[in-house]
């Protein structure tokens, strides 16, 4: 049996720790939270602050393993290609983790081989953020450069809304550094495609819709098949494969948002891990391909066939999140949490779930943590699709004082 290093074991990466284990792998897993979900679901738990390369190399040694890999936190994406390296096990590599995690060194590598993206510029001072939106002009988007979850992040209308905001996003990032890119309205895809000595199969792009207000950079819908289409869904895919190139990845998924705007295609950033939001829950209901397979295989430098990556058929579905308001959760205290029965009994519904516990707070849309649970519907159309996981999100039984 292998032993794979399990890096980050919260709620997303449980899911992923019982499917990696139900393929017959050993699972350590890392986490310095003692009450990490995915600790319990583990063969083997540590307790170790998973940003200190040194002390997860030393457990992996340790546990003699065989491959290291994670899901959804882009922060122990360089974690793992670190460790991995350091053992001499397959991985990515810290220059690509680097490039891949990292917004100002992703922006500067697809500037160099000029593919398209908003323009952009790093900041670590007020003087430079002001001089940035001379450059790029407003609106513009402020953020982390080495941080996700939407933290950190801000839309600037006037050049006053820097001093107020600067300082927070420099907060989220380990390193103090932000970056600051021009705002293009338009639609917003995800996409996923997987990466196999240098070849890349781009797998799924969704539509990624968003929340007015200050929640704007959340995906709080998903919906499949992107409603691009035509010469305009060929040149999204080619853009895909086109930033993985540039970014180096070679064996691995990669998790590309693009934005379609009427002047264009242009993307936004490429993640290197599979990412949160249910995404891989998208890939098996709509395409079925099993990321988690094929990460593990990756991980432990086994062939990925092209019977594990090659879309096996096409399923319109829409991933709706539970949210408050807009969405239909209430803000406040959780007193109740209701059964799911009606939810799943709902036409099309083939997976629900809640990320909530009694006496939990339930805020309004900011960050991606504010999603607290997802229905999955198919359809015939995306667009049914779509309707169904609406209707049934409000069939959701949650009471808040």
């Amino acid at each position: 049996m292998k032993t794979v290093l399990f890096v980050g074991a919260g709620r997303h990466q449980r899911r992923a720790i019982e499917r990696v284990r139900e393929l017959g792998a050993r699972v350590v897993g890392v986490d310095r939270n003692a009450d990490a979900p995915g600790l319990a679901a583990a063969d083997a738990a540590e307790i170790v602050d998973f940003a200190d390369v040194p002390a997860v190399t030393a457990v992996a040694r340790r546990h003699e393993v065989d491959g290291v890999l994670t899901v959804s936190a882009d922060r122990a994406v360089p974690v793992v290609a670190a460790v991995a390296e350091d053992l001499g096990l397959p991985g990515i590599g810290r220059e690509t983790a680097h490039l891949m995690t990292h917004k100002v060194a992703m922006r500067r590598r697809l500037a160099d081989v000029g593919v398209a993206q908003p323009e952009f510029a790093a900041v670590r001072t007020l003087h430079e953020a002001r001089t940035a939106t001379r450059a790029v002009g407003f609106p513009a988007v402020l953020k982390p450069a080495n941080t996700g979850g939407q933290r950190g992040l801000f839309l600037l209308q006037y050049d006053d809304e820097l001093e107020t905001h600067l300082h927070a996003a420099l907060a989220e990032s380990p390193t103090q550094e932000a970056i600051v890119e021009r705002y293009h309205d338009g639609l917003e895809l995800n996409g996923l495609a997987v990466a196999r000595d240098g070849y890349v199969t781009p797998l799924t792009l969704s539509d990624r819709l968003r929340p007015p207000g200050v929640g704007f950079g959340v995906g709080w819908i998903h919906v499949y098949p992107t409603t691009l289409f035509g010469d305009a869904l060929a040149r999204a895919e080619d853009l895909v494969v086109r930033a993985v190139h540039a970014l180096g990845l070679r064996d691995g998924i990669a998790f590309p948002q693009l934005l379609a705007s009427p002047d264009g295609l242009r993307v936004i950033e490429v993640a290197a891990r599979i990412p949160g939001g249910e995404m891989a829950r998208l890939a098996a209901h709509a395409v079925g391909v099993d990321l988690i397979e094929v990460a593990l295989r990756q991980a432990l430098g086994e062939e990925v066939p092209d019977s594990l990556v090659l879309p096996r058929f096409q399923q319109p579905l829409a991933i709706r999140f539970l949210t408050a308001e807009p969405g239909p959760l209430t803000p406040g205290t959780v007193r109740r949490i209701g059964a799911l029965d009606k939810v799943l009994a709902f036409p099309g519904v083939v997976e629900a779930d809640t990320y909530l516990a009694i006496g939990e707070t339930i805020n309004p849309v900011r960050l991606d943590g504010d999603r607290r649970g997802y229905v999955i519907a198919t359809g015939e159309t995306n667009l049914e699709a779509l309707e169904r996981a609406e209707a049934a999100a409000r069939l959701v039984d949650v009471e808040v004082w």
